[in-house]
């Protein structure tokens, strides 16, 4: 059997790791702001031009639950790996589990006493990540039952909504495997807490992209093609899925105005749902690029178009971040935005760990 060989990762792969989570914390932080108004009440809040600026936050700007469960899902594969680099092999899905229940007590929820023990590890002394920031209901209900959902056997079986979408990027980031690798365990892990079709396909598709922009190297545009692509070819691919990426990849194609606000919600949903906010996500990345003066200008073109909705904000706004920190690295993160990051040097050492983990460097 022919083993195939995986390219390296890129010279630039720290910086678009750290890219990744940074921008994804710095969107949703953006988002967050705005997550639970409408329209109308961003523009009473903010005025006519909306909210634009992460500065326009009264008092410092907090990340969600968005960036809470990302960074989890990254430790898991700090477990991962940290096992594999001693010689042992470990349970991906399994790690990811214990991963989740470590972060679901830092909600102050209770872990049934049935599930395996978690032990500590670093991240779970941070207390910047004990606070509760909106937490996802199927994510909560799913961890919360005890049971370690697979998709044989998934717990919260009519559960779509983003809650797997928002905390996958990390999966996206490991190199020397296949993107189908990578496919398989993002949906795998959005099957502890989700078991609808679409929360694990988008999940799936979602990691799929940004390990295309980092390790394939596409284009935002082919790297959004090929993440379609990989969607439709997944045995019972979920319709809903198929129609909100064709709809995101066709419509940023048009010239004129983007879409924007209700516009942009009527045409490809509200982003509660997965496949909603993975199409909202890609949408405004596509659509702002061809007007980019810069990399951090592409930013937060994108990022203030994914924010200002009646929708879930925060949630189409971290993915917008992570795709673009896959995607150019540390460069798209707006110098004043890094300013008021929340747990910027907490996210950096998740960061490096993992980068150190994963190249010895």
């Amino acid at each position: 059997m022919t083993i195939p060989v995986q390219p390296a990762p890129p010279a630039d792969f720290a910086s678009r790791v750290q890219g990744t989570l940074m921008g994804g914390a710095l969107g949703d932080a953006f988002g967050y702001l705005v997550e639970f108004d409408s329209l109308a009440a961003i523009e009473a809040k903010y005025g006519p031009a909306l909210l634009v600026d992460l500065s326009q936050a009264s008092g410092t700007p907090h990340f969600s639950d968005d960036t809470q469960m990302s960074l989890y899902t990254l430790d898991g594969l700090l477990d991962v790996l940290e096992w594999a680099n001693s010689g042992v092999g470990a349970d991906i899905n399994a790690c990811q589990w214990l991963a989740y229940l470590r972060w679901l007590k830092t909600q102050n929820m209770q872990v049934p006493s049935h599930t395996p023990e978690q032990a500590p590890r670093w991240i779970d002394s941070q207390s910047v990540l004990h606070h509760q920031r909106h937490p996802g209901n199927a994510c909560v209900s799913g961890l919360a039952g005890g049971e370690m959902g697979t998709i044989f056997r998934p717990v919260n079986p009519d559960s779509k909504g983003c809650g797997t979408v928002m905390r996958s990027a990390p999966y996206g980031l490991l190199p020397n495997i296949e993107a189908e690798t990578v496919y398989k365990i993002s949906s795998d892990a959005a099957s502890l807490t989700h078991g609808h079709p679409s929360a694990r396909q988008s999940s799936g598709a979602f990691s799929w992209l940004i390990h295309q922009l980092v390790m394939g190297g596409l284009s935002l545009r082919a790297g959004a093609e090929s993440a379609r692509e990989r969607a439709v070819a997944e045995p019972g691919a979920d319709a809903q899925l198929l129609a909100r990426l064709e709809a995101a990849l066709t419509l940023s194609t048009y010239d004129g105005e983007p879409l924007s606000g209700d516009s942009l919600t009527d045409a490809l949903g509200l982003g509660w749902v997965a496949e909603e906010a993975l199409a909202v996500a890609v949408y405004a990345v596509l659509v702002t690029a061809p007007g980019a003066l810069s990399p951090a200008g592409h930013f937060l073109d994108a990022i203030r178009l994914a924010t200002n909705h009646s929708g879930d904000s925060d949630s189409t706004a971290a993915i917008t971040g992570n795709i673009l920190g896959a995607f150019y690295g540390e460069v798209a993160l707006p110098p004043s935005w890094l300013k008021l990051c929340e747990a910027p040097s907490l996210i950096r050492r998740l960061g490096a760990n993992f980068i150190k983990l994963t190249t010895g460097e």
